[in-house]
């Protein structure tokens, strides 16, 4: 891909992941960095990012060389919670080099991010959020329900199909305000997350999928509607919690 488009027409996240490194090598982060760019053919990663908040004082030092070496651009973290970002922040301070990302589950299931002041935090400080599971795997695209389930033998079925008969008001909330807009379910729960100052990572295999997402940008919802879909959310009382989270 960067071979057919250009290193500049793309923008290449990757990650560290705690708990997969080479302990043997002096920098682990930078020797699974090494590892990447090899494999994709590339010099320079935009936004590295460290995948779990794991040892946080171990890892986020050893960013340092690997920015310093000028082949990422960005450092950001994952599923990290307010204080493991502010920890981070701290550590980098010292070497002019700052957090610039943060990837969060994030949805109307999942306001933790809310709740904790994260997203304010990042707001404030120039932090870009990125969202992630805002359709809960396909759980709030309004393809799926009580009467029409997820697979029942794959890990989604397993994890939502118990809360369907829960999250059939907010389904009823997403379908009613998608008519409004002559959208998906799925475009009106995308532009909550948007509408809350998230980027929406969202999985696509389809061209057709594609085409969706773009389309929720055409979509603003009024203060009355985000106010309306994270109440019935609220009132559902369904934690989407994944237990790699941590403190996230």
């Amino acid at each position: 891909m960067v071979n057919a488009y250009g290193r500049d027409q793309i923008v290449i996240s990757d990650k560290f992941t705690p708990g997969m490194q080479n302990d043997s090598t002096e920098n682990p982060v930078v020797d699974m960095l090494e590892g990447s760019l090899k494999r994709l053919g590339t010099d320079f990663i935009d936004i590295y990012w460290i995948h779990n908040s794991a040892d946080v004082e171990r890892w986020t030092p050893l960013m340092v060389e690997a920015v310093k070496s000028g082949k990422i651009g960005r450092i950001g973290v994952s599923n990290h919670s307010l204080e493991q970002v502010k920890r981070v922040q701290e550590i980098l301070a010292p070497h002019g080099i700052k957090v610039s990302a943060v990837q969060n589950h994030f949805s109307l299931l999942y306001r933790r991010s809310i709740e904790n002041g994260l997203l304010d935090y990042c707001k404030e400080n120039d932090i870009q959020f990125f969202s992630y599971m805002v359709l809960e795997q396909g759980a709030l695209s309004g393809k799926y329900n009580e009467a029409n389930p997820l697979p029942e033998n794959s890990n989604r079925g397993k994890t939502y199909n118990p809360l369907f008969p829960a999250l059939k008001a907010l389904l009823a909330s997403l379908q009613e305000i998608a008519e409004k807009y002559a959208a998906t379910p799925a475009q009106i729960a995308t532009a909550w997350a948007i509408g809350r100052g998230t980027t929406p990572i969202l999985g696509v295999t389809k061209v057709g999928q594609v085409r969706d997402a773009a389309q929720v940008a055409e979509v603003t919802l009024t203060p009355e509607e985000v106010a309306k879909l994270e109440q019935v959310a609220i009132d559902s009382d369904v934690d989407t919690r994944g237990g790699w989270e941590g403190q996230a």
